[in-house]
């Protein structure tokens, strides 16, 4: 069980060496009021003076006391460096310098107070480390705080109280840390403000030891009896009453062990029922106690603690690397490891899978078939076109002469102009796969390939030369969709099989309709049969002209028939009749009429005769099948481009060009510099891992049977 404190200090001196608090380690935190008697307290259970003594704020940064009992004729075996006396002091700060004159220690102390805190007043977190070895020492860890205070002094800054309570807070937070309140004897203890702060963090004073000093000032008349019974305060690990040196004893050189004995002889005549559980050396063996019992509860929790934070920094330092030996092959191992991720995560076989959003080739796959397949889908056959463009088109590929039968021409130009709105879409689809093969780079970087974010300038060497090769197959992909759409706008193809099956459904439907008009007709033939007759049949040529072009003010066109005849003219006599009959032609203006005749019809919203509506939708027909078999080749054929031409040859040319653009002896030192911090934060990782092992064989050499 004694064994148990001086493995707390091995732990602690194991965890200053890197300065961490990840380690919460049980020690004892004195606790109290600005001249309270704290330091005079732990003097006395050194039993000799060492501390900065003196008025007003005299511990202004906390010092962190570690008590190590030594036998006397074994000084030597137990002072890691070996020392004659048999009593001596240790700074963590001063390393392995040895302090056997306590006046000297005092004097280190107050120096390192006023490097760190500065020489009027001011506070610092900055422990102070001090260990005493000594046989008249039991072992112990404690803690001395700045003493609570209230109004600022010298350059103290106005939010000292809050600064010192932060200060006390943070070390009595702890829940390892056993907390000794300190309060004067000759103040009232409903107002000791150590007791409140402790409070604070222990409610049910599971872990709180007060102490009275100053028993020997109380005013006359008056005595401790029923604090130090516990009546006024209960605490549950108890109250102890001391009596320290005062000022003039101290101006006067009295000893500790001198005023050890007049404590003694004071309790024994003022408090003798009480005064073998009052005392300094009472106190030191129920701190003593209290510690040990306190770490043995502690210790199953604090080695697995240890063990845990061992691991998290054993895969810390795992994510830094290994400091580079050999450039040449870490370079080629980079870009290696580099290529075939990005290949693995276009291939869907990375070894980390994005469960957030599609990445890699599942995102390109979800391009071809989703959006690229939904946005031609949904690219209309007709879109763009009217009726009446249509047959403005038809109209314009007769020429002058009067068309007997749907030109072809028109119907050309027509699905030219439909299947040149699927380019727009395919080059679209090349663009978003560019933009994903570009996310994939950094997807690598940021999950795959940690050790890349330890050399940034390779990082950024990577980025570039796989952007570059994009940016280069990016045109070349881009020209074979236009190709793509090129060929299928070179050569109309109406032998196609599936346009000709479409093309015998609709001569059906169209013939059946003609046999329809047909049984209609005899009921509609004029009586003049010279009229009706020419080479297209019943209707004539003269009939077909007016359809397309006579009747261009919105009148339905007149069919051929006695009307013609009784007016004796022609159809064409007729147009000309309508044109010289205009609004503004008259005898006054003959040539206005002609000037009418020659101006170009402007395409207007009337209703159609019967052929000009079989027409159009012979022309829609046609368009709408043409088109499709088109879409359903470049719905086909773009993914396909854009896997060749982009993505599998990028694939197969990245670690190549790769190697090739930065695998050169001139760039290694300056591609395989690492970061300025990584190397700092490798050495701080690794000396944490060095320290938690070696907590970690200082726990396991402690026998169970230590415990108890």
């Amino acid at each position: 069980m004694e064994a148990l404190i001086p493995v707390i200090n091995k732990l602690q001196d194991v965890f200053n060496t890197v300065g961490a608090d990840v380690i919460q380690l049980p020690q004892i935190a004195v606790v109290g009021t600005q001249s309270s008697g704290k330091s005079s307290v732990l003097e006395s259970l050194v039993g000799r003076d060492l501390l900065p003594r003196g008025t007003g704020v005299v511990t202004r940064r906390p010092l962190i006391l570690q008590l190590v009992h030594v036998d006397p004729g074994d000084a030597r075996k137990n002072d890691d460096g070996g020392n004659e006396g048999e009593e001596w002091g240790k700074f963590l700060h001063t390393k392995s310098q040895i302090y056997t004159d306590f006046e000297e220690i005092r004097q280190e102390i107050e120096n390192e107070t006023e490097r760190i805190s500065g020489n009027n007043k001011g506070i610092s977190d900055d422990p102070i480390h001090l260990k005493i070895f000594s046989p008249n020492v039991v072992n112990l860890t404690l803690v001395d705080l700045p003493g609570i205070t209230k109004v600022p002094v010298g350059d103290q800054p106005q939010d000292i109280e809050v600064q010192i309570k932060d200060l006390i807070l943070k070390h009595i937070s702890n829940p390892n840390c056993i907390i000794l309140a300190v309060t004067a004897a000759n103040t009232d203890m409903a107002t000791s403000e150590a007791l409140k702060v402790a409070r604070e963090v222990d409610p049910d004073g599971r872990r709180t030891l007060a102490v009275v000093t100053k028993l020997d000032l109380m005013d006359a008349g008056t005595d401790a009896m029923d604090v130090l019974m516990g009546r006024v305060i209960p605490v549950k690990l108890g109250l102890i009453g001391v009596v320290n040196r005062s000022q003039l004893d101290i101006n006067n050189k009295k000893s500790v062990t001198d005023a050890i004995r007049d404590e003694h002889a004071f309790l024994q005549k003022k408090y003798p029922s009480l005064a073998n559980r009052n005392g300094t050396k009472y106190l030191a063996r129920t701190l003593n106690r209290l510690l040990m019992h306190h770490i043995r509860d502690c210790l199953p929790d604090l080695k697995t603690r240890i063990n845990v934070l061992a691991a998290q920094y054993q895969s810390l330092l795992g994510s830094y690397g290994e400091p580079v030996e050999d450039q040449s092959a870490t370079l080629l191992q980079l870009i290696t490891k580099f290529a075939t991720e990005y290949c693995n995560t276009i291939e869907g076989t990375a070894k980390y899978i994005e469960t957030a959003e599609l990445c890699g080739g599942a995102r390109i796959c979800y391009i071809f078939h989703e959006t690229f397949g939904r946005t031609l889908e949904s690219v209309d056959p007709l879109g763009g076109l009217s009726t009446i463009d249509i047959l403005t088109a038809i109209r314009n590929a007769t020429g002058p002469r009067p068309s007997l039968f749907v030109p072809e021409v028109s119907f050309e130009l027509l699905v030219k102009k439909q299947v040149k709105r699927l380019e727009e879409p395919s080059l679209r689809c090349v663009e978003l796969v560019h933009e994903e093969m570009q996310r994939i780079i950094q997807h690598c970087s940021n999950y795959s390939t940690q050790e890349l974010q330890r050399f940034p300038k390779l990082h950024e060497a990577i980025v570039e030369v796989v952007t570059s090769l994009l940016r280069k197959r990016l045109p070349i992909t881009n020209d074979m969709v236009h190709n793509l759409v090129a060929i299928e706008l070179a050569y109309i193809n109406t032998k196609h099989p599936d346009f000709a099956d479409a093309c015998g459904v609709m001569n059906n439907n169209i013939e059946e309709q003609r046999r329809n008009r047909m049984r209609e007709l005899p009921a509609a033939v004029p009586r003049d049969k010279s009229v009706g007759k020419g080479p297209s049949g019943p209707t004539g040529a003269s009939g077909e002209l007016l359809a397309y072009g006579a009747d261009m003010d919105g009148a339905k066109a007149p069919a051929a028939g006695p009307q013609g005849e009784q007016d004796g003219t022609g159809n064409w006599r007729g147009m000309l009749k309508k044109g010289e009959e205009a609004p503004g032609s008259g005898p006054g203006s003959p040539l206005r009429g002609v000037v009418n005749l020659l101006d170009v019809p402007a395409p207007v919203a009337r209703k159609l005769s019967s052929r000009e509506q079989r027409d159009c939708e012979v022309i829609e027909r046609l368009i709408k099948s043409y088109f499709l078999i088109v879409r359903k080749n470049i719905q086909d054929s773009v993914p396909k481009a854009v896997m060749h031409f982009l993505v599998n040859h990028v694939k197969d040319s990245l670690q190549s060009e790769l190697v090739g653009q930065l695998y050169k002896s001139g760039l290694l030192n300056d591609l395989l510099t690492e970061s300025e911090d990584m190397a700092q934060r490798r050495k701080e990782a690794a000396d944490m891992l060095q320290a938690l092992q070696k907590a970690s064989q200082v726990i396991a050499e402690i026998r169970e049977t230590h415990l108890w």
